[in-house]
């Protein structure tokens, strides 16, 4: 009887997506300093940008391979909130990344040019590159946009060279369908294969076996697990713990005590390299929100109706989410970012699940009356949580308890 296939699951990440996307688009401004950010334009009002700026030429929309490099915006003089979505290879040479506010990120690379971000394009992508994968490895892990786990286990091809050859057949096909490169990790679980994809980035290939954990994993920092956040490694390092290997010869009583029970195993389990989660094909999301940064700081009370309006619009927006995609919830929270970019949130389970927007706007109400608002407002969000399908709480009793709201009341005080 032949031993078992080994574990083989790979973690293939797409490379700069939302620029590298944008490239096929513009491809003149490949190799360049590129950072994507800010709300998109119509391709109607760059047409007629483009028209204005060379009246003696015809634009349209197989021409935009051909505009002038000094067409595009660049960083220098930026002024705004706006926030690097991603960045090209080029401009991450500066200093330049991902969350990085854009006016800061114009005083490290003011040459960059600026893109607005275009999701339905890059949810195009997405969908065409995991399409292209499930017809060669169909157990895949939806990871976001562009990210997705995928296990090779059992795959033709999927123990050759350590998973290396099944990997570089997906990366081709990807290229060659759309142009776009990845970077792929395998190794026996999806932990060391997060890792092992970040090895060899722009358009590579790492292979992590069971033997290589001391070589290639123990010298890393340990802020390369994912789920370990500055403030986890902050104390780690309190403790003289600098790297997964340092992490991995504290004994778990160690961890455990100083993490508490269930961080502490989990620290433990990582350092060695352990991890048994299954690669899951389809999974149900946790929570719905809607949020907003404001064009400028916006204060409780002189500010009142606006941000009234604002409030309701963001209830409205989250309960269409969920009747769109067939959910209700019933925990409903808020998120309030800060001139001093503090953030508050509160929450509030109702008795029942609803999808209804005046339900969350009065239950989001009653969180607000719970948040302190003396300073000026940044950013305003909207979640529901605790989410059902639509069709299971149909199964559940009708609601006996609401919670009173009257849909033409300020959801800011008076003082």
């Amino acid at each position: 009887m032949s031993a078992p296939p080994i574990r083989r699951i790979a973690h293939l990440d797409m490379d700069a997506f939302y620029a590298s996307v944008e490239l096929l688009r513009y491809p003149q401004l490949k190799g360049l300093p590129v950072v994507i950010g800010g709300g998109r334009r119509r391709e109607d009002d760059l047409l007629g940008r483009l028209a204005a700026a060379y009246p003696d030429k015809e634009w349209t929309q197989d021409d935009l391979g051909a505009i002038p490099l000094d067409f595009f915006p660049r960083l220098s003089g930026y002024t705004g909130r706006g926030v690097i979505t991603t960045a090209t290879y080029a401009a991450r040479h500066f200093g330049v990344g991902s969350a990085m506010g854009l006016m800061k990120a114009a005083k490290l690379c003011p040459q960059a040019i600026l893109l607005p971000v275009d999701f339905a394009q890059y949810r195009h992508y997405s969908q065409r590159f995991k399409a292209i994968i499930a017809e060669v490895a169909p157990v895949i892990e939806n990871r976001g946009v562009d990210e997705v786990y995928i296990d090779f286990t059992n795959v033709p091809g999927g123990q050759r060279e350590g998973g290396r050859v099944l990997a570089r057949l997906i990366q081709k096909a990807i290229f060659d369908d759309t142009g776009l490169t990845c970077s792929v990790g395998v190794a026996p679980n999806k932990l060391l294969a997060k890792m092992a994809s970040e090895f060899n980035k722009p358009n590579g290939i790492s292979i992590v076996l069971e033997d290589d954990l001391q070589g290639l994993i123990w010298p890393l920092a340990c802020r390369k697990i994912n789920g370990i956040g500055p403030k986890s490694d902050e104390k780690l390092q309190s403790h003289g713990i600098h790297t997964i290997g340092q992490l991995a010869q504290r004994s778990p009583d160690w961890l455990v005590a100083t993490f508490g029970n269930k961080t502490g195993a989990w620290l433990h389990n990582a350092a060695w390299g352990r991890d048994e989660r299954p690669v899951v094909t389809s999974s149900e999301p946790v929570s719905m929100s809607r949020e907003t940064t404001f064009e400028r700081d916006l204060h409780a009370v002189r500010d009142r109706a606006e941000l009234g309006a604002l409030f309701t619009r963001l209830c409205e927006q989250v309960a269409a989410d969920l009747q769109r995609k067939g959910y209700v919830g019933k925990t409903i929270g808020i998120k309030l970012r800060f001139d001093d970019f503090s953030i508050v949130t509160r929450d509030h389970t109702l008795p029942y699940y609803t999808a209804d927007a005046a339900a969350i706007r009065a239950a989001a109400g009653q969180c607000l009356k719970r948040a302190p608002l003396a300073k000026r407002l940044r950013l305003l969000g909207v979640r529901v949580g605790s989410l059902l399908g639509a069709q299971d709480a149909k199964l559940l009793s009708n609601p006996t308890e609401t919670l009173p709201h009257d849909p033409n009341a300020l959801l800011f005080p008076d003082d």
